[in-house]
């Protein structure tokens, strides 16, 4: 753990050198790390995303963070993302070990960080939202925090030096996620995306640069 702590540490201070960082909706936040099991979900643009949110978040209890297993290929980033907690998941093979266990970790009240689009956008819109963070928030009991990362570039992705804001919206409740009627699971499944989508949607208009 000691670890974890210094190499947060560097993170936080690389972040802070080399971009300017901004942090909205820190009532929010607060909430959220009072909530008991907690998603954390972000939109994705950079392979920097993960750092970004948990130096955001920096309580000093390491969480999970999901990502895919190319993230892992060089093994000095592999390394840095594993300390800061990340999680590889072979997203093409039905990886339902890995799914199982960060599950298992959230309900017992280890944050999880999963981005919901499943993968990083080209344009920095919203891209589609994939069932895996709803449904692992359901298993787990968990709430769920919207997270919109927004980059004050031109091009809305990340570059060195940019703005950044990182906008966290109000905790969603964890019985949003639960699916009662199986029946109705991808009706029910919708109806979260849409509502998730819907506070992201709003971070951005409130906070667009």
């Amino acid at each position: 753990m000691l670890l974890y702590w210094f190499i947060l540490l560097v993170a936080w201070a690389a972040v802070h050198l080399l971009f300017r960082v901004e942090i909205i909706g820190k009532e929010n936040l607060a909430a959220a790390r009072a909530a008991g099991p907690l998603v954390v979900a972000p939109n994705h643009i950079s392979m920097l995303d993960p750092v970004f949110v948990a130096v955001a978040v920096c309580d000093w209890s390491r969480m999970n963070i999901l990502a895919k297993q190319e993230l892992f290929q060089n093994p000095l980033l592999g390394w840095f993302f594993r300390q800061l907690g990340a999680v590889a998941i072979d997203r093409g093979k039905g990886d339902t070990a890995t799914l199982d266990k960060v599950t298992a970790a959230c309900k017992n009240g280890k944050k999880l960080l999963i981005f919901p689009e499943g993968t990083r956008t080209k344009t920095g819109a919203l891209g589609p939202l994939k069932g895996g963070a709803f449904l692992i928030a359901g298993q787990a009991g968990a709430a769920m925090l919207p997270c919109r990362i927004i980059y004050g570039t031109k091009d809305g992705k990340m570059h060195f030096f940019c703005r950044v804001r990182l906008c966290f919206g109000p905790v969603i409740p964890a019985d949003t996620f639960a699916i009662t009627d199986p029946g109705h699971k991808v009706a029910a499944l919708r109806g979260m995306k849409n509502t998730l989508k819907a506070e992201l949607e709003a971070l951005l208009e409130q906070n667009r640069f």
